[in-house]
């Protein structure tokens, strides 16, 4: 039971003196937490039987049961309990958003291995076929950015978002393939799987993921990403602009490891893009 759920969902049903213990709730639950029936009785103005009656309409057993439940869903997510004050201003809210995607390209600059990620361009330039993983709103993208930047390289190259199908095609790769798999928590269980199938066929692996993690110790290589998460819980993570940074990052190496291919590569896709949509090679080389 989320009790913070039930408290919002339910604040039109709430007596006067309910609503006044819900609301000390909602906006101290540090408080809640720590505080006695007493103590919460007291600061809510209402008598101890009042907050063992509110206790039993959220389902509790008891006083002692709800501090239970009250700390075990403060544990999950207390940051979403008491979100960042900050301005809805549009200049202000872009004004921070934009601050936190330089900043963490400042940070994936900074930390960058140099080593793993040689080793990585040698590896996906010279493949013979190349399997991009991701899944969830995130990692998703990065799989579908790695086929969007090196295609066009002329390498061979499929993403998947699908577990199933990661599972099957890792299964079916063969020696001098490469799987790359990126996870922005490094906790992905159906990705680590893949690998390890990977792995069984002597097919290499690389992470891009955050170091120590199940998934970066299910690779062969790891690219790590370590950068810090803010706690407005209403602004998209930033670290998808380091992740998106780190594949270009890649695929231009790639891009001069192969150079001769490459190059022709792109110029007969330019071509085609001269030739039926834009009648000259001016503007951006695919939308």
């Amino acid at each position: 039971m989320d009790i913070f759920t039930t408290l919002q969902d339910g604040k039109a049903k709430f007596s006067q003196a309910e609503g006044r213990i819900a609301e000390i709730l909602l906006t101290d639950f540090e408080f809640a937490v720590n505080a006695s029936i007493i103590e919460l009785a007291a600061k809510a103005g209402v008598s101890p039987p009042t907050v063992t009656r509110f206790c039993r309409r959220l389902s509790c057993d008891s006083f002692a049961d709800f501090k239970v439940q009250l700390a075990r869903t403060t544990y999950v997510g207390a940051r979403y309990l008491k979100p960042e004050p900050a301005s809805r201003e549009p200049a202000d809210v872009a004004q921070d958003v934009v601050s936190k995607a330089q900043n963490a390209l400042f940070l994936l600059h900074r930390s960058l291995d140099f080593d793993a990620i040689g080793q990585a361009t040698a590896l996906l330039a010279e493949a013979k076929m190349i399997y991009a993983f991701g899944s969830g709103g995130n990692s998703s993208m990065i799989a579908s950015e790695l086929q969007n930047r090196l295609f066009r390289l002329g390498l061979r190259i499929t993403a998947s978002a699908d577990h199933g199908m990661q599972l099957m095609m890792a299964a079916a790769a063969r020696r001098g393939d490469v799987v790359i798999g990126s996870s922005f928590s490094g906790r992905n269980a159906e990705l680590v799987r893949s690998f390890m199938a990977a792995r069984d066929q002597k097919v290499i692996t690389i992470a891009l993921t955050q170091s120590g993690s199940p998934v970066s110790r299910a690779a062969d290589i790891t690219v790590p990403v370590d950068l810090p998460e803010g706690s407005n819980i209403y602004h998209p993570t930033a670290t998808r602009i380091a992740y998106l940074a780190l594949v270009d990052i890649l695929a231009s190496l790639v891009a001069y490891h192969m150079q001769p291919q490459a190059t022709a590569t792109l110029r007969r896709i330019k071509q085609q893009l001269v030739s039926h949509r834009d009648g000259d090679d001016r503007q951006l080389l695919g939308d």
